[in-house]
C-alpha cells in the first residue's frame, strides 16, 4: 500500500507589512516553506529564489533514505548560493537572506531539511510534535533553561536568526528523516503563525477540517492573534492510494505556489512546451502550477522574480502604479513650502537689525529695515523721528538724507543723526537770508515816493527863494536872496 499526499497552502501579507516575504510551495512529492529576512534588503527575493531552486525537488525520489537527504541538501546549498549571486550582481541586496523548511516525499517517508526559524509540525493520533528546531537566539536561551517557550514569543531578540539561506560562508542545514503512515497530518509554516499560536492551539486546529480548512483557519487564527508578519501556512495529509481515488478533490489537486514566488510571472523556458508556466496570484491567495518539465537541464535557469531579466524588456514592460503615489510630490511640496517659510522668516529677522537714516515729510528720520522699493511690499518703517529738518542742512547733506543714509547698525544711526544736527544752519541765519530782499524792495518805494532835489539853475532863468523875515508891524519883507 503506497502513501500519497493530499496538500493545501496559503499566504497572507497580515496586517501589519506591505509586502509578503514569505513563499511557499506544495506539491505531490515536496512542501517548502521559506520565510525571507532583510526587509529593505527584499527578503522576497531570497525566499522566491529559494524556492525556485528547491521546488525541482518536486518529482519521485528514487534509490537509498541517504539519497533523500543528499536531494534536500544538495536543493538547499544550491539556493544558498543562488542567493549570494544574486548579491554578488546587485549589491543593493546585500544583507538579504531566507529561512528554509523542506520536506521531500518518497511515498513512505519526509526527508527533512531545515535553517532558520519557519518550523515543521506533524499531527499524528491526536498528539501534535515539533519536528524542527529554531535557529535562534531565543532558542539558545531556552536550551541553556534561561527562559521559557512563552517568554520566548515577547523576547525583545525573538526575530535574530542564526542560520538562513544567503549570506557570507557555506550553509548547515539540519537533516533527518521521519516515517511516516497514513492519518498522519504535516504543517509548515512561517514564524507568522508559529511566533503567535501555541502547540495547543495548533493542534485544535490541525485536529479538525480538511486541509483547506485547516489552513485558512490557521492563518486566521494567526492574525486574530496579532501576528505583525506574514503568515504562510502549508497543510498536507498522508493518505493511502485508496483514499485518495475515493476523494474527488484529490483528483483535482495540482501544485501550489504561495507568497512572494507566486506574484511575478516566469519567462519562457527555452525548449518548454506552452502551458509549462505557473500562474501568479497575489499575497494571501493560493497558485497553481504546472511541475517543472522533466526534460529541461539543471543549467537553464527559471525566470523568477530574482532572476537577472532582459535589460530591453524591462525597459518598455509596463509597470503598475505605486500606491499613494500622489504622497511623494505633496510632501516634496511640504518640505519646499517649509524651507521658503525658513528662508522668509530668517530673512525677515535680519532686515529688523537693519537701519538708515532717511527723510519723511521734510524731517530727519532713522527707519528700520531695507533701504530699498519693492510694489506692493513695505521693506522699512519709521522707527525714530528726530528734531532735525532737511530745509536746514546743505544741498549736499540734504540729497544724501533723501537718498537714504546706510549705517551699521542702531548706534550708527542715531551717530549720523547727531552730526547732521551740528551742521544745521540756525534759524537766525536762514531768516537773515531772506531779509535783504524785502529792504530792498521797501527801500525802492520810498525813493520813488520821495520828491526829486531842485536841480541847479539854469543861466538864463535865475533862481530865487523865499524867505520870511519878522518885521516890526509884521509885515513880511520879499526882497533878493542874499548871494
Amino acid at each position: 500500500m503506497s502513501l500519497l499526499l493530499h496538500w493545501s497552502a496559503i499566504s497572507d501579507v497580515g496586517r501589519v507589512r506591505k509586502d509578503n516575504q514569505d513563499s511557499g510551495y506544495a506539491g505531490p512529492w515536496l512542501l517548502t516553506v521559506c520565510d525571507g529576512v532583510g526587509g529593505a534588503a527584499r527578503g522576497d527575493i531570497a525566499s522566491s529564489t529559494a524556492v525556485s531552486q528547491l521546488r525541482r525537488l518536486d518529482e519521485q525520489p528514487t534509490g537509498e533514505p541517504d539519497d533523500l537527504l543528499g536531494l534536500v541538501s544538495g536543493a538547499l546549498h544550491r539556493a544558498h548560493d543562488r542567493i549570494n549571486d544574486l548579491v554578488d550582481e546587485d549589491p543593493t541586496l546585500n544583507g538579504t537572506s531566507t529561512t528554509a523548511t523542506v520536506a521531500l516525499f518518497d511515498g513512505a517517508r519526509i526527508g527533512v531539511g531545515h535553517v532558520g526559524d519557519s518550523r515543521a509540525y506533524l499531527w499524528r493520533d491526536g498528539e501534535l510534535s515539533q519536528l524542527t528546531k529554531d535557529h535562534t537566539f531565543v532558542q539558545s536561551l531556552i536550551d541553556e533553561g534561561r527562559i521559557t517557550e512563552a517568554e520566548s514569543r515577547v523576547h525583545p531578540h525573538r526575530n535574530l536568526i542564526l542560520k538562513a539561506l544567503g549570506g557570507p560562508g557555506d550553509v548547515d542545514p539540519d537533516l533527518f528523516l521521519i516515517e511516516l503512515v497514513a492519518g498522519d497530518r504535516l504543517l509548515l509554516c512561517s514564524d507568522g503563525a508559529s511566533g503567535v499560536l501555541d502547540d495547543p492551539r495548533l493542534g485544535d486546529i490541525l485536529g479538525s477540517g480538511s486541509p483547506d480548512f485547516a489552513a485558512v483557519e490557521l492563518v486566521r487564527a494567526s492574525l486574530e492573534a496579532g501576528s505583525s508578519d506574514n503568515v504562510t501556512c502549508i497543510v498536507a495529509d498522508v493518505v493511502t492510494d485508496e483514499q485518495a481515488g475515493a476523494d474527488a478533490a484529490y483528483a483535482e489537486l495540482e501544485p501550489m505556489l504561495v507568497g512572494a514566488a507566486s506574484e511575478l510571472r516566469r519567462r519562457p523556458v527555452r525548449g518548454a512546451k506552452p502551458g509549462g508556466l505557473f500562474r501568479g496570484h497575489r499575497s494571501g491567495d493560493t497558485g497553481e502550477l504546472d511541475p517543472v518539465p522533466a526534460d529541461v537541464p539543471d543549467d537553464v535557469p527559471f525566470a523568477i522574480p530574482s532572476d537577472p531579466i532582459d535589460p530591453e524588456a524591462a525597459r518598455y514592460a509596463p509597470r503598475p502604479p505605486r500606491r499613494l503615489a500622489w504622497l511623494r510630490p505633496v510632501f516634496a511640496l511640504l518640505v519646499l513650502a517649509g524651507l521658503v517659510w525658513v528662508v522668509a522668516a530668517a530673512a525677515w529677522s535680519w532686515s529688523q537689525h537693519q537701519y538708515f537714516v532717511g527723510e519723511e515729510d521734510g524731517t530727519v528720520v532713522i527707519f528700520r529695515g531695507l533701504n530699498t522699493e519693492v510694489p506692493g511690499v513695505s521693506l522699512n518703517e519709521p522707527f525714530e523721528t528726530t528734531d532735525v529738518t532737511v530745509d536746514r542742512l546743505s544741498d549736499f547733506d540734504a540729497g544724501k538724507v533723501r537718498e537714504g543714509i546706510e549705517v551699521g547698525d542702531l548706534d550708527d544711526a542715531r551717530r549720523a543723526v547727531d552730526n547732521l544736527a551740528a551742521k544745521q544752519r540756525p534759524e537766525s541765519a536762514q531768516q537773515s537770508t531772506q531779509q535783504p530782499t524785502q529792504e530792498s524792495g521797501a527801500g525802492s518805494a520810498q525813493e520813488s515816493a520821495r520828491p526829486a532835489p531842485p536841480g541847479p539853475a539854469s543861466d538864463d532863468e535865475p533862481t530865487a527863494t523865499t524867505s520870511s523875515t519878522p518885521g516890526t508891524d509884521g509885515d513880511t519883507a520879499v526882497g533878493p536872496e542874499s548871494p
